[in-house]
């Protein structure tokens, strides 16, 4: 059974600098898209970043120049680097796998999410 898990939230004050870390279980990536989404209350959620098995990566706009996303394969982990993080950038970071299994379709699994909270 895939298994995604998220961590590195926390609270951190304007400008500093959070590393996140998305660990998928219970499958082999070989083929994927991984991806980092954040929701705040009430608000829709947002893709951040993306990266696929080749390492291409997309960011939105918003954290372009501020936000780097990496892949470590041999730990099937992803990572999500915050640097000059704002009060906007507080929310819900959660983590999303399209993940295309040998002889499968291609499936998706989110992650729990984890807390990113900018304050003074």
């Amino acid at each position: 059974q895939v298994h995604i898990a998220e961590s590195g939230g926390g609270l951190v004050q304007p400008g500093g600098s959070l590393r996140l870390a998305c660990e998928v279980s219970g499958i082999i990536l070989n083929t994927y898209v991984m991806g980092w989404y954040r929701q705040v209350p009430g608000g829709q959620r947002e893709r951040v970043a993306h990266i696929t098995n080749g390492g291409t990566t997309d960011y939105a706009h918003f954290v372009k120049g501020r936000f780097t996303i990496s892949k470590d394969s041999a730990e099937n982990t992803v990572y999500l680097q915050m640097n000059n993080l704002q009060f906007e950038d507080t929310a819900v970071y959660v983590c999303k796998a399209d993940i295309l299994d040998t002889g499968k379709p291609w499936e998706t699994y989110w992650g729990q999410g984890t807390q990113v909270t900018v304050s003074s």
